[in-house]
């Protein structure tokens, strides 16, 4: 705000004012012609206009920083914050929120500078130069889902104090951790999959391995199940929170906390930082497990193609069963395939079942966690889904109808029928478990898992199930036409 004097009385003293003012100008053009002409800023960057105070410089640097952010990361807008040093005066210290959203799903932390991780305690040390406040997270993809966020321990992110020494490391690294916890849902191959393998993919990719893996509320079981292909996407031995020595305290130059969710079982290659699919995550799951065929095409080997097309039947023994899995075989392997039953369990060893469908070029299968093994199906394969009757397309849609097309298969579905349905049996005609399966669905989930997908069996008509194998054969890359 500028000041406003009262004008002076004499005439005389008033244009003599006038005449320095005009004479300073003056000068002022003339040096700044000289400067402009001679002492020229260098080519490339351009200079500040002179301003009247830090203030004024503060304002026009926020000015800059908010016109360079796109709106869609206004929720991450950088926040320039002033304070003064030991000689009093003001300094600019750029910060952004340490935790933010990625998904719906997500939630990750990130820090850059002398970074402490003290594993027992799930606490993460930052220079006071990043931020002035807590950040709580529980690192695993499912924030939205309060039973599966129930049993994962909380990590702390906070800022040493200035007034006292940093805690002494103990262990010093070269490469970023990346903190994640295994609790929620894992042991059910669809959320290993969906909740933190295709989540750490995303997240862990772009470091080449040169990442060190730091696992929270772990599960020895399940670091031995997934060992290859922890070990494709870190080159360190893992780091094991809850048994941590208490007293470390690891140094890290930088540290992620928490994964970074796209979709269910899939990559926005968008969102990655080099554009990396999930066509990149088969192919380094065919690189962990050896996976011979990237392909259902034939190789051109003449033994390739005499080789019958072969259709692996996922059984399943306590719920959405196949009642008629012999009738199903006898009747697929009359149309000329090759067909394998296999049923997976907690315990199948993934190496050796993943072998197993990549050997298959139609996978078939009621809907339940063994369809997530279609991400070892070559492309060009052929995924069919036995939709349990209920009104439950949604359901298979999202958990494995949509992620397909994104993995080069082919997606067909085979909606179960009432007269196919073991429900069938334990309802009259007009229920409406038979008759309106939203009315249940209104009832909640528990209601609708409870009917559908645990107390459900299924029997396909065998005639109206050739149809759609034939379908399926002729959209495999072996060219066979319908017998």
């Amino acid at each position: 705000m500028k000041l406003h004097r009262t004008p002076p009385r004499f005439e005389q003293r008033r244009t003599g004012n006038g005449l320095i003012i005009v004479a300073m100008l003056l000068s002022l053009c003339v040096l700044s012609f000289i400067k402009a002409r001679y002492c020229s800023a260098p080519s490339g960057k351009q200079a500040y206009k002179d301003m009247n105070s830090k203030e004024d410089l503060a304002m026009e640097t926020q000015k800059s920083l908010e016109a360079a952010l796109p709106e869609d990361e206004e929720d991450e807008m950088v926040a320039a914050i002033f304070h003064k040093n030991s000689s009093g005066k003001e300094e600019i210290n750029l910060t952004k929120p340490i935790c933010s959203d990625t998904s719906k799903r997500s939630t990750v932390c990130e820090a850059e500078g002398e970074i402490r991780l003290q594993a027992s305690s799930r606490t993460v040390f930052l220079p006071p130069s990043l931020t002035d406040q807590e950040w709580k997270t529980k690192p695993y993809c499912r924030r939205h889902d309060p039973p599966a966020m129930k049993n994962i321990k909380e990590w702390t992110l906070k800022p040493l104090p200035r007034s006292e020494p940093p805690p002494q490391c103990t262990a010093n690294y070269t490469v970023p951790a990346l903190v994640f916890s295994i609790g929620g849902f894992t042991g059910n191959l669809f959320h290993d999959f969906t909740d933190v393998i295709v989540p750490l993919f995303i997240s862990a990719y772009q470091f080449h391995g040169e990442v060190q893996f730091v696992i929270a509320d772990i599960k020895p079981w399940w670091v031995s199940k997934f060992a290859l292909i922890l070990k494709q996407l870190s080159n360190y031995d893992i780091i094991d929170a809850n048994n941590d020595d208490p007293a470390a305290v690891r140094c890290f130059p930088r540290v992620v906390v928490g994964l970074s969710f796209h979709k269910e079982l899939g990559v926005d290659p968008a969102r990655t930082p080099t554009g990396y699919s999930v066509i990149d995550f088969k192919k380094m799951l065919r690189k962990a497990y050896g996976l011979e065929r990237a392909t259902a095409a034939p190789t051109g080997d003449a033994w390739d193609i005499r080789r019958k097309p072969r259709l692996l039947i996922i059984s399943r023994k306590k719920t959405r069963a196949f009642l008629n899995e012999r009738g199903m075989t006898d009747m697929a392997m009359s149309l000329g395939f090759d067909v394998r039953v296999a049923e997976p369990d907690i315990t199948t060893d993934l190496a050796k079942f993943a072998r197993l469908v990549n050997s298959a070029d139609v996978m078939i299968g009621v809907h339940g966690a063994g369809l997530t093994n279609m991400v070892f199906l070559p492309a060009g394969a052929v995924l069919i889904q036995a939709v349990p009757m209920g009104g439950l397309d949604w359901l298979a849609r999202d958990t494995f109808g949509d992620p397909s097309p994104d993995m080069q298969i082919k997606y067909m579905d085979y909606r179960i029928q009432a007269d196919e349905s073991s429900l069938s049996e334990q309802y009259p005609k007009d229920h409406p478990v038979i008759k309106d399966p939203y009315s249940i669905h209104k009832q909640g989930w528990n209601a609708l898992s409870k009917i559908y997908l645990e107390n459900q069996n299924v029997k396909p008509h065998l005639g109206r199930l050739r149809k759609t194998l034939l379908e399926a054969r002729n959209h495999l890359p072996h060219g066979r036409k319908g017998a």
